[in-house]
């Protein structure tokens, strides 16, 4: 992809964050298509649905290689911005965060989620200072690369339960403001889908807030009142689509074929990934 078709994506899906961006996340090159057609108006992809396509456990466990590989299938296969999940971008230090960052832009990818988990030996969590320079070194890279990247800085703050509890949205809104200092344009706390906490967040970081479905979330536009911008599906479609899969695998073996009979045509269903 030239820079400058990947730069008007991301400026495309910077605006997209100014009114409220819902986010069906994919897994591979079929089911960004499969979104894009059913409406949506960018990709983001799953870490945890990509490690699963591969057959393997979420958690940093798939190859950085294949990884890179999934991405370029991905942004070819659709025109779409694609946003990537790429947990901790596969480095510790600043120095190597730079240089993984250097290998996804190049894929095509006009934004990423970069979490704050991953660090060894002094908690769940890198410290404030630590991971706000893993984003400077992110940003670096993609002012290098000359893409107006969307960096969404997740804090796990709340998804692992780091601290006192009654001080853990100031947490998240120190980390929140030292990370927009840094170069972050949003800030996804997942796990947390307190609609007053979200507002506080909103309100006292300025960044671009992302909220993930959960069982009992509040409506899309309880969040977008809360001053949520974006709205992503996390693992959860592809739950969907795998647990129809053994559901489906479980009953053939029985003899019952109800499933598979309704199902989309088999013609019909190869239309929609012709070029």
């Amino acid at each position: 992809m030239s820079t400058t078709l990947q730069q008007k994506r991301a400026e495309l899906f910077r605006g997209l964050h100014d009114d409220f961006l819902v986010l069906p996340n994919a897994w591979d090159a079929g089911s960004a298509r499969l979104a894009a057609e059913a409406g949506a108006t960018a990709i983001a992809t799953s870490s945890g649905a990509q490690s699963w396509s591969q057959g393997i456990a979420d958690g940093r466990s798939l190859a950085e290689a294949d990884v890179l590989a999934n991405l370029e299938r991905i942004v070819a296969a659709t025109e779409l911005p694609v946003s990537a999940d790429i947990e901790n971008a596969y480095a510790d230090d600043a120095e190597g965060l730079h240089a993984t960052m250097t290998q996804f832009l190049a894929t095509g990818i006009v934004g990423i989620n970069l979490e704050d988990s991953g660090a060894t030996g002094n908690g769940p969590l890198y410290g404030t200072e630590v991971a706000a320079g893993r984003i400077t070194a992110a940003r670096a890279a993609a002012d290098d690369a000359g893409i107006d990247l969307f960096i969404n800085a997740r804090t796990d703050v709340f998804l692992l339960g780091v601290g006192d509890e009654n001080g853990r949205l100031a947490d998240v809104v120190a980390r929140g403001n030292a990370y927009r200092e840094a170069g972050a344009c949003g800030l996804f706390v997942p796990g947390l889908l307190d609609l007053d906490a979200l507002a506080v967040i909103a309100r006292d970081t300025g960044l671009k807030i992302n909220a993930m479905w959960l069982p009992g979330a509040p409506t899309p536009g309880q969040l977008r009142e809360a001053g949520v911008s974006r709205y992503s599906a996390g693992t959860a479609i592809a739950q969907v689509a795998y647990t129809a899969a053994a559901d489906t695998a479980r009953a053939f073996l029985t003899g019952q074929d109800t499933a598979m009979a309704a199902s989309i045509d088999y013609f019909a269903f190869n239309d929609k990934f012709a070029k």
